[in-house]
């Protein structure tokens, strides 16, 4: 029996094309691998007896590591094949998972925490995947059906790890995790073929083709679409909780469904980019989500300088960012990887890579400047000018009249 519908494939004599829900799990194990133990840190830094911000190493390490793999996933998936480079990666993940389950330290709890990142191919790969087997409309179809699973992920996982810790313990997470992994590994490894046709002959001859990619407008137009669309995402999250708790005067229930506003929007969003993928060029669907993720934050600026300051101001104000994102992230991705399809795997990682960093920056720059006193107005300015940004990004894409997308 099938398990979701099966993606057509150009070579129909591959023994296994993945099935769609195959790509959404690899993408989803890699969303809460990030944040399903955020609800544990307190935990584990008591029963560790480690310091609390030693054990925040394992979000930002997370974090750092997972942008530098991206910059040797995809290289060596182009190489090599996307095949087994996923069943390295997410069996490294799963023994990972167990051994940070088992844990008797903080430093080897932090050890594998590291090599957890290696579920980052999950994300980073599947995109590379649909671009291997579909055109670019119909991979962006696609990748908007996959991206809904990155917002389904962020708002459900720190629920159940927060639920495993307070009946089991927050080992239980971790175990979770790595069963999680077990599966997906099984699941990968019957169900994916390989889809890269194009595997380069050696490094040396793939290295002489980034120039093309390095060269194009398009590719770091929408490479810098994406960073800048994920960087207003991490502009919200850095500054929600002091805006939703100082400004807002929201319960600790309230500020997680406040925070879970962005997510809803992006959902919607990337619900509408699936359905309109194959209607007009990649880069009018990015432009109307550009437009949306500006409009929101620049119309609550201009309230919020009049002193009208209120949660329904706040919140359309944010959920048109998620909404916008969602509109543009599975067209700007298909761009990013459509410069050169021999290179898809590289395009996907690098792009990966430049988000990660330009979210890491952004929620940097938050913690910096946002003060209970101007937190209204400094979260939508960030949010606002991160989007503009992203908008500029994508006209300079458009400008590249090599690629049409």
């Amino acid at each position: 029996m099938p398990i979701g519908p099966k993606l057509a494939v150009m070579n129909p004599t591959d023994k296994s094309p993945p099935h769609l829900l195959t790509l959404i799990l690899l993408t989803a194990i890699s969303v809460l691998a990030l944040n399903m133990f955020l609800p544990s840190l307190h935990s584990i830094s008591v029963d560790l007896a480690a310091d609390y911000a030693l054990v925040n190493l394992s979000v930002a390490g997370f974090l750092a590591i997972t942008a530098v793999l991206q910059l040797i996933i995809g290289p060596v998936s182009d190489r090599y094949g996307r095949r087994p480079v996923l069943l390295f990666c997410i069996a490294l993940f799963m023994l990972a998972s167990f051994g940070a389950m088992l844990a008797s330290n903080i430093w080897v709890f932090l050890a594998f925490r590291v090599l957890q990142a290696g579920v980052i191919a999950g994300g980073a790969l599947s995109r590379a995947i649909v671009r291997d087997i579909a055109e670019p409309r119909e991979a962006a179809r696609l990748l908007g059906i996959i991206a809904m699973a990155m917002a389904i992920a962020p708002m459900l996982a720190p629920l159940v790890g927060g639920i495993l810790d307070e009946l089991f313990g927050w080992r239980a997470t971790f175990l979770f995790l790595g069963l999680g992994g077990a599966i997906i590994l099984g699941l990968t490894f019957f169900d994916l073929g390989e889809t890269n046709r194009r595997k380069s002959r050696s490094f040396a001859d793939q290295f002489k083709g980034y120039g093309d990619l390095f060269r194009s407008r398009a590719f770091w137009g929408y490479t810098f679409t994406v960073g800048w669309s994920v960087g207003s995402f991490y502009a919200f999250l850095s500054g929600a909780p002091i805006l939703a708790r100082s400004v807002l005067d929201l319960s600790p229930s309230g500020v997680g469904l406040f925070i879970g506003a962005i997510t809803g929007g992006f959902f919607c969003g990337s619900f509408l980019s699936g359905r309109f993928a194959g209607r007009g060029q990649l880069s009018d669907i990015i432009l109307v989500g550009r437009f949306f993720a500006c409009a929101g934050p620049l119309g609550g600026i201009v309230l919020v300088s009049f002193g009208i300051v209120s949660l329904p101001v706040i919140l359309v104000s944010v959920v048109s960012v998620g909404f916008g994102n969602g509109l543009t992230m599975p067209s700007a991705n298909v761009g990013t990887m459509s410069v050169r399809d021999d290179l898809a795997g590289s395009a996907s990682g690098l792009s990966g890579a430049i988000s990660v960093g330009l979210g890491a920056l952004i929620s940097a720059l938050t913690g910096a400047v946002v003060t209970a006193e101007n937190a209204a107005y400094s979260v939508l300015a960030l949010m606002f000018t991160t989007a503009f940004l992203g908008l500029i990004a994508v006209l300079v894409a458009r400008s590249d009249r090599t690629l049409v997308a």
